[in-house]
Formats: structure tokens, C-alpha cells, sequence
């Protein structure tokens, strides 16, 4: 573990600030609604995840007056940033990739300290979606942060030195860990990733001062021959099929998101999806308690309060992970304790938080995998139609969600929630094994044309009357983080480069700052001796979705940077243009057999980061390799020549013959893509 130190006058400074809070940031401090409107004290600002910033000196007449206070580098210039910052007594705290941590003064941008957990660069063949991190945790003086290779890790919020750290995935690859840490009656709670990987997921409690495992949730049942590990899963292994090969873990990995009411006492954690879609016993099972389901949990004792699933039996890849926002609202003439999800599976739920009875639901985007929710049981009402066991369906939304990890907003005096929302279908198959998720069926989407183009909306949504109230359409199928404020704005990045202001009563774009990179991680506002600050983080993190034309400019830099805003600041530096490389020359043509061969074998071990389809990824495009990578082509794939900068070696899964079959496959794509064949922006059929 690597940690930077800064300089040592700076630091007895801050330390001197930090001595007056750090014994009494507690939960009182992070509050459910309530906290120093100055700071930013946990991942949604409050334990109700609503993203509100109270602050309003900057508003719709004067937010064009933006401009730069400071920018900092998160070293990150291959994969993207996800994390929202955290800003505790004037120090703002981040992460990059790889886990690594940065702390910065909050006012003037001077570098405190990093801490690097030394995460092994290749370990991202192991999981999904590279290797993100979406933020810390803060808690009396220490930060927690969850590393990629599933280690919780406390470190002195002063100095960034290590305090202590916990292994909580154990010794598989499979398990990993993006999301951010939360912080509650003095424990650490995070979850983990893999359900894709056949994984069997489950949420830890940490003491917060020592790092002793308080108590943990297992999500799935286990094998029935073994010991059951706690009386909730005895109920939950009845609702899954008695055929199950339990040598694949049943999935349903809380790998996001978490909210806490403190009156309560009750924790809520939203569940993964069920893992593993090809499996054909998965179409005639039950409900696979507690997969895609929001879970409320005692905080004390980690044991099941109530539960609320929101797709039985999911066979579409529908996590429930999405941020759960909880406040107050007026429904029916009584006011009610709720919380709100726009699920991935494209319903706005509304639940009583302290029962779990479902108040409403509503479709936000196009739905057709159920007929809708019985109000009644809060059950979906089954459409056949949507099982793809009996053969390829279009179903929508899609498995990227309706809404997925990128979270949404809320205000909670105009009741309105901020949605980044995503309407578009695909069509799921279990004939075309696909990387991990073989129910989707890229190729045939890819090439039939046959569903409408998707698109990304910015979405205001009336959760009482479930109706929207204004929609702004995006030029990107791709979505970000939503932050709202008491200056009446919403503030969204975008795909292409800009963060946007747009006023929370009729949704109209009021000012916009351009960077060239693109925006996924969430913004945040703070104030720091009465000026208020914007901070946003740029570094795009996933596919473009479609494929780049071959005429098109290269695209600009992922430069991924911290840029903090404030009224009367300077010009916003845009990134560079990104140097495109030619497509690899081979000459010689290509055994058709052997391109076929490898065809299957690029999208099953390398399409999902090198793209399927010639889209703008995160990693090198293949087709433009040098002429020295094409001669150590084996060495990389099979030797790991390139493991410490995160190209794994595939030796265990693939053999030379394999590789020279993806090496044509790849020599003969660029060869169709150099004489501008239109089949070379499509996936092979």
C-alpha cells in the first residue's frame, strides 16, 4: 500500500481543523434529512440518499456566473470515475480506479494526501465493468474504503496512513467491489460484486474502529447439504428449484446501494440479480429469495426486518441496486414514511419503509416483460411472452435497466425525483452464449435492426401521482448521476463532455460547462467560508453503445480530473483530442474457418472490453494494434506480458490454436474496417 503524504505545514493545519469534528461525525452528524448544509458527509449526502444540496447562493439567475476554482488529476487516463466526492471539515475525499484514494483542501485544491491499496492491475478479467470505485465512507476521523479485490480497508483521515483492513470476499477472483462504503451505529456495511460470475452474494457489518466482523447477510441460500447460516434463508431455500446445480453460487449481490434511517434503525439494501441466465432450470424456479429484492435489516443484529422483491424468479438481469431514497410524503392525506426506487426493471416503486408495504408503483419507461404490478400482493403479473426459454424475445427495458447504478436525485421540497433514465429493449436468447451474460443475445440485436433506437433521458418524476413532470431527451443512450439543490437546479454530466444545469420547475437548460471527457460519476455542491462550490468529476466509464463512424474525429481524451466550480471562477480547460492509431496492415487474407472460429472466441473473452462492434471503449481497439503487439500476440493473451497493465493472461481458458484464431479474426476485421466494408461495424452473425 502506497500513501503520499503532503507537505507538513499543511498538514498540522488541517489536522487542527479536523480535531474539533472528527470525535463528534457520527450519525447524528450525517442525519437522516438534516446535516451542516456546508458539507457532504456520506455517499447521498444524507442517510436518506435524496442527493439535495440545501445550498442556494448559486441559482437560475446566476448560475452562467460558473466557473473554475480548481482541478486536480485522479490519474486515472484509461478507465472512467464513478465516485461522488465526500467533503468533511473543508477536505474534499475521492477515489479513482484501482480503489486508489485522494484528499484534497476543499477550498484552493492543494494536494493533502493519496493512498493506493495496490490492487493487482490484471485482476479485472475477474470482474464486471473494469475496475471503478464509487466513493468512501467517513466516520470519526477515519476513511473506509472498499477496495476491487474485496478488502475493506480504514485509513486516518489526516494523513491517509493505513489503520486497519479486512479481507471480505475471501480467496476467489470473482468476488469484487465497486461500491462505496456506508457508515452506521458505528459499523462499516458493504457488499460485493460477481453475480455474473456465479458468485453468492452477501453484505458484512465492520466495527468502525477496529475492523471485527459484526455480523453478516447472506443474500442466497447455499447447498441444502450444508449447515444453514441463518434462520432467513430456511424460508428462502423453499422458493428455489430443487434441480439447481448449487456448485454456481445463486447470485443476487448487493453490490451498490445502501440507505439507513437512524429512527428506525433499519438498514435497506437493495439485492443483484440472479446470476447465470442460460441455466435452463432457472426459467422454471420459484422466486430465488432474495435476489433483485430490497431488503430492510436491523441494524443491531443484521437480521430481516421485512423484504420486497421486485422481480421474482429474474431472468432478465434486473438488479435492484439502484439508490433507494427515503423521505416524507403526503399520499392519500396522511403523511408517510417511504422509500423509492426507480428500479432497473423500469417500475417507480413506493414503499413504506417501516413495513415494506408497497404504497404505488409505476412503469417510468416502456415495460413489456410483465403486464404490471398487482397493487394488492405487489406481485408483477406474469407475461409469458417474455420467457425466452421457448426462443428469442424483445424485451424491454433492456438489462442495462431502465434505470441502473448511475443514481437519481430528489427534491424534497418540489417532491420531484431526478431520474437518469434509459428506455430501450434487447432481445435475450438462450442459444448465443455471449461473455457472461448468455441471455442476451448481442449478435442477432446487433445485426436485424429490428428494435427501436434506445435513448437516455433526464427524467422528473411526481412520485405521488406517479407522473412525470418534465423529461429532457439526451443525444446518448448512456446516463449519469443527478444532483439536485435548494437553488433550484439539477445538475447531470453527460456522455460527450458537459455538465448541465437545468431548472427543477420546468426542466430548461439554463447554463452548461464543456470539458471534452465524458461525465458518469455524480456531482456534488459544498461551501467553504461562505462561497458555495460545485464538484464533478469527468472520465467516462463504458461503451458508447454503437459504433464509431469510420470518418469520425477521434474522440477527445478520457482525462480523468476533479474540476470544482464557483461563481467568478476561470475557463474550464478542455480536454485534448485522443492520437487514433491506423488499422493494423496485414495483407494476406485470412482462413475464412479459422476468422469464424475466432469470431466466437473475441466476443466471448474479449469484445466486453475491447468492444463488440467497433464502439468507442476504455481500452485499445484491437484493429488498430502496432505491428509489435500483432507479433507478441500470444505472449500477451496466454503469457500475461501485459498482466501490470491490466491485460490479463488468458492461458487457462485458452489454447495457441484459440488465440491464432482471434489474432484472424481481429487481422481480418481490420482489413473490412481499412476498405470501409459496412459489415465491419457489425457483430458477426
Amino acid at each position: 500500500m502506497l500513501v503520499t503524504a503532503w507537505a507538513a505545514g499543511a498538514a498540522s493545519a488541517v489536522a487542527g481543523t479536523q480535531a474539533t469534528r472528527e470525535s463528534g461525525l457520527d450519525e447524528k452528524a450525517i442525519g437522516l434529512y438534516d446535516q451542516s448544509p456546508e458539507e457532504w458527509l456520506s455517499n447521498g449526502r444524507t442517510y436518506s440518499e435524496q442527493r439535495y444540496s440545501p445550498l442556494k447562493r448559486i441559482d437560475v439567475t446566476n448560475v452562467t456566473g460558473l466557473g473554475l476554482a480548481w482541478q486536480a488529476s485522479l490519474q486515472s487516463p484509461m478507465f472512467g470515475i464513478e465516485a461522488t466526492p465526500l467533503v468533511v471539515n473543508g477536505i474534499l475525499y475521492t477515489t479513482s480506479s484501482y480503489s486508489r484514494v485522494f484528499a484534497f483542501d476543499a477550498r484552493t485544491g492543494t494536494f493533502l494526501w493519496t493512498f493506493d491499496p495496490q490492487v493487482a492491475r490484471d485482476r479485472i478479467r475477474y470482474g464486471c465493468c473494469f475496475p471503478s470505485n464509487r466513493g468512501v465512507a467517513y466516520w470519526q476521523g477515519k476513511v473506509y474504503v472498499a477496495a476491487y479485490d474485496g478488502r475493506l480497508i480504514a485509513l486516518d483521515a489526516k494523513t491517509g496512513a493505513k489503520v486497519w483492513e479486512v479481507k471480505t470476499t475471501g480467496d476467489s477472483p470473482y468476488y469484487t467491489i465497486t461500491g462505496a462504503p456506508r457508515v452506521a451505529d458505528g459499523k462499516v456495511i458493504i457488499g460485493n460484486a460477481g453475480a455474473d460470475f456465479g458468485t453468492r452474494g452477501y453484505f458484512s457489518a465492520y466495527d468502525a474502529d477496529n475492523g471485527r466482523l459484526s455480523w453478516r447477510f447472506y443474500v442466497v441460500p447455499d447447498d441444502p447439504l450444508k449447515p444453514v447460516e441463518q434462520p432467513e434463508l430456511a424460508a428462502a431455500a423453499h422458493t428455489w428449484s430443487a434441480d439447481r446445480d448449487w456448485s454456481k453460487g445463486g447470485a443476487g449481490n448487493p453490490w451498490d446501494s445502501f440507505s439507513y434511517d437512524p429512527e428506525a434503525r433499519l438498514l435497506y439494501v437493495g439485492t443483484g440479480n440472479g446470476g447465470l441466465l442460460d441455466q435452463p432450470d432457472k426459467h422454471a424456479a420459484g422466486d430465488e429469495l432474495f435476489v433483485s429484492s430490497i431488503l430492510a435489516v436491523h441494524i443491531k443484529t443484521g437480521h430481516l426486518a421485512w423484504y420486497y422483491q421486485t422481480t421474482p424468479g429474474d431472468i432478465w438481469d434486473f438488479d435492484a441496486t439502484q439508490n433507494m431514497v427515503l423521505a416524507n410524503l403526503e399520499i392519500a392525506g396522511r403523511t408517510r414514511k417511504v422509500l423509492m426506487q426507480a428500479s432497473k426493471n423500469g417500475f417507480y416503486y413506493v414503499l413504506d419503509r417501516v413495513t415494506g408495504k408497497l404504497l404505488s408503483s409505476k412503469e417510468f419507461v416502456r415495460v413489456n416483460w410483465t403486464k404490471g404490478i398487482d397493487p394488492k400482493t405487489g406481485r408483477p403479473i406474469p407475461e409469458p411472452r417474455a420467457d425466452y426459454a421457448g426462443g428469442t424475445r424483445l424485451v424491454y427495458p433492456s438489462g442495462n435497466g431502465g434505470h441502473n447504478w448511475t443514481a437519481m436525485a430528489f427534491d424534497p421540497r418540489r417532491k420531484l425525483a431526478f431520474i437518469p433514465a434509459r428506455d430501450g429493449g434487447f432481445l435475450y436468447s438462450l442459444t448465443v452464449p455471449t461473455w457472461f451474460e448468455q441471455g442476451k443475445d448481442f449478435a442477432k440485436l446487433a445485426g436485424a435492426g429490428v428494435a427501436p433506437k434506445t435513448y437516455g433521458e433526464l427524467l422528473a418524476w411526481n412520485p405521488v401521482t406517479q407522473k412525470p413532470a418534465w423529461r429532457v431527451i439526451l443525444n446518448s443512450a448512456n446516463n449519469s448521476g443527478v444532483l439536485a439543490t435548494a437553488g433550484g437546479l439539477v445538475v447531470q454530466g453527460t456522455h460527450d463532455g458537459h455538465l448541465r444545469f437545468y431548472a427543477a420547475g420546468d426542466g430548461k437548460l439554463v447554463h452548461e460547462v464543456f470539458t471534452g471527457t465524458g461525465i458518469i460519476a455524480p456531482p456534488i455542491s459544498y461551501e467553504v467560508s461562505g462561497v458555495q462550490y460545485f464538484a464533478f468529476q469527468t472520465g467516462w466509464t463504458g461503451f458508447n453503445g454503437e459504433p464509431a463512424a469510420f470518418d469520425a474525429p477521434p474522440p477527445y481524451v478520457n482525462d480523468a480530473r476533479l474540476f470544482v466550480l464557483k461563481l467568478g471562477g476561470s475557463a474550464v480547460p478542455v480536454a485534448g483530442r485522443a492520437a487514433r492509431a491506423s488499422f493494423l496492415k496485414i495483407d494476406s487474407s485470412q482462413d475464412p474457418r479459422l476468422v469464424a472460429r475466432g469470431a466466437g472466441a473475441y466476443l466471448t473473452h474479449c469484445g466486453i472490453c475491447h468492444g463488440h462492434v467497433g464502439e468507442e471503449t476504455l481500452v485499445p481497439d484491437l484493429r488498430r494494434m502496432s505491428t509489435a503487439t500483432y507479433d507478441s500476440f500470444d505472449a500477451i493473451v496466454l503469457g500475461g506480458a501485459l498482466k501490470t497493465a491490466g491485460m490479463a493472461s488468458f492461458a487457462d481458458v485458452l489454447k495457441p490454436a484459440d488465440s491464432a484464431a482471434i489474432r484472424a479474426y481481429i487481422v481480418d476485421w481490420a482489413q473490412r474496417s481499412q476498405r470501409r466494408d459496412p459489415s465491419a461495424l457489425k457483430m458477426p452473425q
